[in-house]
């Protein structure tokens, strides 16, 4: 093989020399936190109407084998599973994500390890390690593709998903350097996925981690078998930055950023307190804040950074009239009126929006607060912030008097951790119902305290209803 690139040589180092006795402490409750997250949402989003959809359609055409899906306990290949459970994980804007890069790796890398790990008889330390690899691979090449990726209508978990599955399969299946660039390129080939979901709907967006997975898992496959990719797959005339992004990646970037370090992205998990498109999050907690006078807003301004007003603002084609579930989750209008109006932006808000009960119609308290929002777009805040989704809030009451809010870093961020009760409290709520409060503790005790030499087979049967 002809030597490669610093930086293709640098992401497959990542991977194959990366070993669980060597994972830092913090690291490894990183892992933890995410997995303890994620599943509590592949179980509690199971039964979503696109969740359903795809497991009958998996259960039409699966390949065999001996992984499972979530709640359900359908047995079928590990890529199949993964494909399901990860459409779960990422089906309601609910689960993890990752500021520097604008992402959601949690549901691709957990659903791959787990359904792989059941596959080759893994332990829990070789299925933890395989998270670690995924999340590091697909975070840092996230970090250097942002903020254009997003920008240019790319959905970054879409396009991200597949790197990050073919290298948790690279780690647990022992692929040497040469076969882990081989895996990641040929993920490149699969990585797809724009953002127009959040101007038209659609139920495809609930798909797109489920697609990555499984297709990250199938590159992996395919570079075990002997098909190979191109070695400049990231750093090349055509690769990954210069082709998805626009740009090419600073030498200097991508050696600080895919050096041999003791910092790991899985430290920095962002956990969702609400049920929306991230960006929202800081504005939802600015406009918490002024519940008490909300009766009095007049008019309502929020400072944008560029890539927020692509996702969540004015270049959201309904943002400001929401007709399905996908346009209310990524309106920043309405998620900022719920929540001045202490509706509430959380699970069971959008689940009463689904089912008819949250009132969102022309005229309504929300609408009409919606309504005396104005968005405005400040490049200043992309040049101070970059890599973090804030809020700038200025609220103008009837009487003339003003009021201004700031939020930097949003709950849940890595800045402004959610307490241990409150992920544990969502955890709960997310499960308890379909597993049952003996089960769910069970579960949650597993994934916080269990043995690293447990089976994962063992384990995976606690996430079966």
């Amino acid at each position: 093989m002809p030597s490669l690139p610093p930086l293709e040589a640098a992401v497959a180092r990542l991977v194959t020399d990366l070993e669980y006795d060597t994972i830092p402490a913090e690291a490894l409750a990183g892992a933890r936190r995410l997995m303890q997250d994620q599943l509590a949402v592949q179980i509690g989003c199971a039964s979503l109407p696109w969740s359903r959809a795809v497991l009958e359609l998996t259960q039409a055409s699966h390949a065999p084998g001996s992984a499972h899906v979530t709640a359900s306990g359908d047995e079928m290949s590990a890529a199949d599973a993964a494909f399901v459970n990860a459409t779960y994980g990422h089906g309601f804007e609910y689960d993890d994500a990752h500021r520097s890069s604008s992402s959601h790796p949690g549901s691709a890398v957990v659903s791959a390890a787990v359904a792989v790990g059941e596959e080759l008889g893994a332990s829990m330390a070789q299925v933890i390690t395989g998270i670690v690899a995924g999340y590091e691979v697909y975070t840092r090449i996230g970090i250097l593709a942002a903020p254009q990726l997003l920008e240019r209508g790319f959905h970054p978990h879409g396009v991200l998903s597949a790197f990050g599955a073919a290298a948790v399969v690279a780690k647990m299946r022992g692929f040497d350097a040469e076969r882990t660039v081989h895996a990641l390129s040929i993920a490149m080939s699969h990585s797809s996925g724009t953002t127009e979901y959040t101007s038209t709907g659609g139920s495809v967006k609930r798909l797109h981690s489920g697609i990555g997975t499984r297709n990250g898992i199938r590159a992996a496959e395919m570079a075990a078998a002997g098909i190979t990719g191109p070695t400049t797959f990231l750093s090349g005339g055509k690769g990954f930055y210069r082709t998805f992004v626009g740009r090419p990646v600073a030498e200097e970037d991508a050696a600080e950023l895919f050096s041999p370090t003791d910092s790991f992205e899985i430290t920095r998990v962002w956990i969702k307190p609400y049920c929306c498109c991230g960006i929202n999050h800081a504005y939802i907690d600015g406009a918490q804040q002024l519940t008490a006078r909300a009766a009095e807003v007049e008019s309502i301004r929020l400072g944008i950074q560029s890539g927020g007003d692509v996702i969540i603002g004015n270049q959201n084609a309904n943002a400001y009239a929401p007709q399905t579930i996908e346009h209310l989750q990524y309106s920043l209008p309405f998620q900022f009126a719920l929540a001045i109006l202490g509706r509430g932006n959380g699970f069971r808000a959008h689940h009463d929006h689904m089912a008819g009960r949250l009132d969102l119609s022309e005229g309504s308290e929300v609408a009409e607060m919606a309504r005396r929002v104005k968005i405005e777009v400040d490049t200043e805040l992309d040049a101070e912030y970059p890599g973090r989704w804030i809020a700038d809030i200025t609220v103008t009451y009837r009487d003339g008097s003003t009021e201004h809010v700031f939020v930097d870093n949003p709950r849940g961020t890595a800045e402004n951790q959610m307490t241990q009760a409150d992920l544990d409290a969502k955890f709960r709520d997310l499960t308890v119902a379909d597993l049952g409060a003996e089960r769910s503790e069970a579960l949650l005790t597993a994934i916080n305290d269990g043995d690293p030499a447990t089976p994962v087979t063992e384990f995976a049967a606690l996430l079966r209803v």
